[in-house]
């Protein structure tokens, strides 16, 4: 196959799997994901939807957070890694946007980038499940998948996105970086990998 029948093929085995694959962080609104994607930095999902229940009940909007001390979010979010780091960033993020954007959080890249603890991969993320602007994040498993099924060199997550874009189409990204990170957890996972379950892979490598 050459590599856009296998990014065609890749498009229409994940539509069967996932036809309406759900967000995979819990959350109500844009500021609510954007704390639930903060908080997923070197951790998994399902931790931070365990944690962020207690933490949306005591504060689920910039200027609750902003008004918590350090301490009282580390401690709500004790049980995720680098919880002093993102305690941090958490309250001085809520407190930017509160001082500088109204409470709300900003729709574009340049703003979100420019918050404590938000990278291009938080701000890709919000951009394109909140606001729905087309946006390719790049996660370990889509980065480990585009590889698998040479789409992508994966030197860099920066090329493996560049290369993500230039390979599907723009309506599809929002909608399938989603469906790989689903196929990713429950076929391709980088530990105890095995290509008889892993269809795609199999597939595309002539196996």
């Amino acid at each position: 196959m050459t590599k856009k029948e296998r990014a065609k093929f890749v498009v229409e085995e994940l539509e069967k799997l996932y036809p309406r694959p759900p967000i995979p962080l819990d959350h109500t609104d844009p500021y609510t994901l954007l704390v639930a994607v903060v908080l997923s930095a070197q951790t998994t999902d399902k931790k931070v939807n365990q944690v962020t229940p207690a933490l949306f009940a005591t504060a689920s909007n910039p200027k609750a957070m902003s008004r918590l001390e350090v301490d009282e979010i580390k401690e709500l979010i004790r049980e995720i890694g680098l919880s002093n780091t993102k305690a941090r960033n958490l309250k001085k993020l809520s407190e930017i946007l509160v001082e500088k954007h109204d409470g709300k959080v900003p729709q574009t890249f340049e703003e979100l980038e420019a918050l404590p603890g938000v990278g291009h991969k938080t701000a890709s993320v919000v951009m394109s499940q909140a606001f729905g602007v087309p946006a390719f994040p790049v996660d370990t498993h889509i980065h480990r998948l585009m590889h698998r099924w040479k789409l992508s060199n994966g030197k860099s997550v920066e090329q493996t996105e560049k290369d993500a874009k230039r390979l599907f189409p723009k309506a599809l990204w929002n909608k399938l970086h989603i469906q790989i990170i689903y196929y990713g957890r429950e076929y391709s996972p980088a530990r105890a990998w095995d290509l008889d379950k892993d269809f795609i892979s199999r597939r595309i490598l002539g196996k």
